[in-house]
């Protein structure tokens, strides 16, 4: 896959989502399978019962209540000491991980837009309904200086105040460029961010998961201690449905490997269900650890993918 020409680059929130979208954001939250407690009260209902404005129920008092939290009109009626209950509130942390290695800057249109796009737009909704959101990026530069590194991230962003720190920090991402340079591990990055996370709640990997080192050992790093995963994979039109023919010269966009081919119907026949073996293989992985693996192409609208793939998948609601 050819790397994007001209590709040009977001730089500001206006840039990834326009208001109209974002007026839509609003209304949703991220949704799990699970209720988490969180360290922080935020907008999500909780079975935990605590102090904040909304009823829940009444149980019997014991020495050492809270004396402010007795019933006292139940008192004054039945003679009789009851605890009023509240349902708490509580936040759910989000976790994002976007791939930047150099196979995701291709395609048209370009997979590491689409990808920044849909972080910006679940990373809205998280902060808007004051959920703690981070966002980490696997390889890539950043900066003006074009740093690298192998693991970037920003962490305990909160609130709409801090929209615009999330969109500076996916904004200043670059992809990896390749050149047979060396892009780093993508186990030994997922190991760095599940050490790190905190909290519990949805952790949301996007990538385009061609990895030639393999994406088991990272995906297992990321299961567990607490987080729901869900994996959306990227994937240009170009390749689902390639339309290039002739004798070519390939070059690995990563690791520089290259290769020299004829291209014809019955090997693009061959590489069509090549393709769809190794995505079954992958959603069968990820259906063995009840990782959700959603797989779409590039040049999906971003608000089809929030308000309707990951609405009926129950990533949002």
């Amino acid at each position: 896959m050819l790397r994007t020409p001209s590709q040009s680059r977001p730089a500001s929130l206006e840039d990834l989502l326009d208001t109209k979208l974002l007026a839509r954001l609003d209304a949703l939250d991220i949704a799990s399978t699970k209720i988490f407690r969180g360290k922080l009260k935020g907008e999500r209902r909780s079975k935990k019962r605590g102090e904040s404005v909304e009823f829940a129920d009444h149980r019997a008092y014991v020495v050492g209540d809270d004396l402010r939290h007795i019933d006292w009109n139940i008192f004054g009626r039945l003679d009789m000491l009851f605890m009023k209950l509240f349902q708490e509130e509580e936040d759910l942390s989000l976790h994002m991980v976007l791939d930047c290695s150099a196979s995701v800057d291709t395609g048209e249109p370009n997979k590491f837009l689409f990808m920044q796009k849909l972080a910006m737009a679940l990373g809205y909704i998280g902060m808007v309904k004051y959920n703690r959101v981070a966002c980490s990026a696997i390889g890539g530069s950043f900066g003006d200086e074009g740093e690298l590194a192998l693991v970037q991230a920003v962490r305990d962003l909160r609130g709409k105040r801090r929209v615009h720190d999330l969109s500076r920090f996916i904004c200043s991402l670059r992809p990896d460029k390749g050149e047979g340079g060396d892009a780093g591990s993508f186990g030994e990055a997922c190991r760095r961010i599940a050490l790190s996370r905190r909290g519990k709640g949805i952790m949301v990997v996007m990538s385009d998961m061609l990895i030639k080192e393999g994406y088991e050992e990272g995906l297992r790093m990321l299961v567990g201690r607490g987080y729901d995963v869900f994996v959306i994979q990227v994937l240009s039109p170009q390749e689902l449905e390639p339309g290039i023919t002739g004798d070519l010269r390939l070059k690995d966009i990563e690791d520089g490997d290259k290769a020299e081919i004829t291209i014809s119907a019955p090997l693009l026949k061959k590489y069509k269900k090549t393709l769809a073996a190794y995505t079954n293989q992958l959603r069968d992985f990820c259906a063995r650890r009840e990782i959700m693996l959603v797989t779409v192409p590039s040049d999906t609208a971003v608000e089809t993918m929030v308000l309707d793939h990951l609405r009926r998948r129950g990533v949002v609601q």
